[in-house]
């Protein structure tokens, strides 16, 4: 009885956290602005961790940047979340929102953001204006702020990108393979 307990109080953990993914602002220009902020904020700590990233979006297609709340309960992982893809031609954004559905193995909880790097003009169009990526991930993360430490490992399938992860807060022990549908915000875009 205690198990099942205690599977009921982390579903509802969850639950609540995966609610948390969500664009702030009373306004559209607000809720640009943080959906901006992230972004900046996501770029400058991962250029301190990663300098080379720096180059190799000046050279890319372009550049999304994506906050997501994901979890992973035994045999299904979930997340979702929004973001911003950067072309690097005309620098013009385009908001996203994004929603993973995976299996394997594994257990956690998880707030980080996922920089993805376009190499080729045609893989970034086909994931602004079709929306999926498929591949799998290999997560350890125990991290509350500035304590602890994360790793990750991500690939993709189907695009000819470069992936980077930055875990925010959370707990995970997790494979996976999984789906990430992405789509434009109804709302955000111009």
């Amino acid at each position: 009885m205690k198990f099942t307990n205690d599977i009921l109080i982390i579903l509802l953990a969850i639950i609540l956290f995966a609610g948390c993914a969500t664009i702030k602002g009373n306004t559209i220009a607000e809720q640009r602005q943080y959906v901006l902020d992230m972004r900046d904020e996501t770029l400058a700590r991962l250029y301190d961790d990663k300098p080379i990233a720096k180059e190799q979006i000046k050279k890319a297609a372009g550049y999304g940047v994506f906050s997501k709340i994901g979890s992973h309960i035994f045999l299904l992982s979930t997340g979702s979340g929004y973001g911003v893809i950067i072309d690097n031609k005309d620098k013009k954004p385009t908001y996203m929102n994004m929603m993973t559905v995976g299996g394997g193995f594994g257990l956690g909880l998880k707030d980080f953001r996922v920089v993805i790097i376009f190499r080729k003009r045609e893989d970034m169009e086909k994931f602004v204006e079709k929306g999926w990526e498929f591949g799998g991930q290999a997560d350890a993360a125990l991290k509350s702020g500035d304590k602890g430490d994360a790793f990750s490992a991500v690939k993709s399938v189907d695009l000819d990108i470069i992936t980077y992860q930055l875990t925010e807060s959370g707990a995970a022990l997790q494979a996976t393979l999984q789906g990430t549908k992405y789509w434009k915000h109804k709302d955000l875009n111009f």
